[in-house]
């Protein structure tokens, strides 16, 4: 099995780690009992400090599978396999699975599960410090005049989900489809709508359309986690679903308008861009938007039209 260049081998701290567990046999065991004794044969453990929990609901393995809608035809980027049960899924129905893994002793135990795979690759390695057009050019054979059209998978914690996101989606090769479980309250911001949009939900759609197409309950996990999670799934545009010509100037532009999000828009723009309240008050209005209104009420338009007039 061939293994990528390491980058930045641990783990991050403080986040929540969700790892699926193989199906180890046909024998009448409960999950979490195989779970056990799957940790103990590996020489591993959940660790508390880390805040590891471990999926031992096969069934959302299932809805993971059919949300990312995979072809024979297809390569798949995989963020995080933990102990390869999905990998294998994913490697039974996709031409060419690669898997990013950051976590040296995983890496290890990935090597001999997914053993028997020879459309899998695993790759030791910081996500947030791999390109994925050069992922591709490695491992799925694509070139600067013939890229490869990719699906991303990811089990994303709290800490990296908003990083990881708009890696692979302002990424210069963006993946056709993601499908990611995250906590609940990220996958309820990610789909938001005008009313209750945050930096986030402005992120995403900016370039796709996500939508949750399954609730995973924190029962679902061993040790069992303080909040539930969600599958997600988003499809790609390929460009940008509103006009926007500079993409730093209007992320620059969303964050000053949440910089105090309880204010109302015209003085959390003053605030966030450091100009005059009158000087946001008719920036606004030049673009017809009410200054009174809250930066979650704006849509992706709005925000593009007000990016534009920045100088």
């Amino acid at each position: 099995m061939e293994t990528g260049p390491r980058v930045g081998a641990r783990p991050y701290k403080n986040e929540e780690v969700s790892i699926s567990l193989p199906n180890l046999s046909a024998e009448k065991e409960s999950p979490v009992a195989e779970l056990k004794g799957l940790l103990h044969r590996y020489g591993l453990r959940a660790r508390k400090g880390l805040a590891q929990h471990f999926l031992v609901d096969r069934g959302v393995l299932g809805k993971i599978v059919a949300a990312a809608e995979l072809s024979p035809a297809d390569t798949v980027i995989e963020v995080g396999p933990g102990l390869g049960v999905l990998t294998k899924e994913l490697a039974k129905r996709a031409k060419q699975i690669i898997a990013i893994e950051i976590d040296e002793k995983l890496v290890s135990v990935l090597s001999e599960t997914l053993r028997p795979f020879s459309n899998v690759a695993i790759v030791n390695a910081n996500v947030l410090e791999v390109d994925p057009a050069r992922l591709l050019s490695q491992y799925a054979g694509s070139t600067t005049t013939c890229t490869t059209d990719y699906k991303m998978i990811a089990n994303l914690p709290y800490y990296i989900a908003m990083p990881t996101l708009r890696h692979f989606l302002e990424a210069s090769l963006k993946p056709t489809r993601m499908v990611v479980m995250v906590q609940e309250e990220v996958g309820r911001n990610i789909v938001a709508r005008p009313g209750e949009m945050s930096i986030l939900s402005v992120s995403v759609q900016l370039y796709g359309s996500p939508s949750i197409v399954h609730r995973v309950p924190a029962g679902s996990f061993y040790p069992r986690p303080k909040v539930d999670s969600v599958v997600v799934a988003i499809d790609v545009f390929d460009k940008p679903q509103a006009d926007v010509a500079d993409v730093e100037r209007f992320f620059r532009v969303v964050k000053a308008g949440f910089s105090a999000p309880r204010k109302q828009l015209h003085n959390a723009l003053a605030k966030g861009l450091s100009i005059k309240p009158l000087e946001a008050h008719d920036l606004l209005t030049s673009v017809e938007i009410d200054p009174k209104r809250r930066a979650e009420t704006l849509s992706i338009e709005e925000w593009a039209r007000l990016s534009k007039s920045v100088r």
